[in-house]
């Protein structure tokens, strides 16, 4: 092609049409079928093997809880090389641990008030508690969810997940003031039904307050059992759980029709 005339009178070149530039967008290398990184791969994403995990996981801890016997932080103190905010913080994180293999919460209440006395005891042990159910609807909402939901069948199991569901922070705060229903099963109920994680959190750390208010002062004070403190305490224990039966055998014809 000629090179065609400008207005300078001189010509113009023409120049070479300029190579298309590909962009290489990397993809991250697909695990070879056969593997072990496929298997893992395929064992994740499917739920009854990740459900059959989380049962394998919670018989662990279970198993563990059986042989490290925590109660007998109870009987033998703690280990005097742990002092201050370093025994607070492993405390936290052995409560949220413990009631994740289901110790139950009063015994670790009663620890945390009689090793740190009511405020700390209190303190720490609503730390615990928190994390614990954390944890819990963590492995819960990942593993079992997917292989229990298609299992909610029956009046009585559709209402108690629809009450989740719809009105989690109000239904989680009851559970946790008024005792009746075990920590764990809350947790876990929670997880497989549609409730955010937030929600569930705030409820069960407000929800907690009383009831573990209740035994770390029963715990803090368990020296002296005639001691006024220790009897309202008592009171603060018993009360509730009267309550959520009450509250509880009023509600059941609702949940039914529900």
């Amino acid at each position: 092609m000629p090179d065609a005339p400008t207005r300078s009178g001189g010509t113009a070149v023409a120049s070479p049409p300029a190579p298309a530039m590909e962009l290489a967008i990397s993809a991250p290398p697909l695990p070879v079928p056969g593997t072990l990184s496929a298997r893992c791969t395929r064992v994740l994403r499917s739920p009854w093997p990740r459900f059959s995990l989380l049962v394998a996981l919670l018989a662990a801890a279970g198993c563990s809880v059986l042989l490290f016997e925590p109660q007998r932080l109870l009987a033998h103190g703690w280990p005097p090389q742990l002092g201050g905010a370093t025994a607070a913080a492993v405390f936290t994180v052995a409560y949220g641990l413990c009631t994740v293999a289901f110790v139950p919460r009063p015994l670790l209440n009663l620890a945390g008030g009689a090793l740190f006395g009511t405020s700390l005891g209190l303190a720490t042990s609503l730390a615990g508690t928190v994390l614990g159910a954390g944890i819990a609807f963590g492995l819960g909402r990942a593993l079992g969810q997917d292989a229990l939901r298609p299992l909610l069948r029956g009046r009585v199991l559709k209402a108690a997940d629809g009450q989740l569901s719809r009105h989690g922070f109000r239904s989680m705060l009851m559970a946790r003031l008024f005792p009746g229903v075990p920590f764990w099963a809350a947790n876990y109920c929670a997880a497989v039904s549609r409730m955010r994680c937030w929600p569930f959190l705030v409820a069960t750390g407000i929800g907690s307050i009383p009831n573990t208010a209740a035994y770390a002062l029963a715990g803090a004070r368990a020296g002296s059992p005639t001691s006024p403190a220790f009897l309202v305490a008592m009171a603060g224990i018993g009360l509730p759980a009267v309550a959520g039966a009450v509250v509880a055998w009023r509600k059941r014809h609702h949940l039914r029709r529900a």
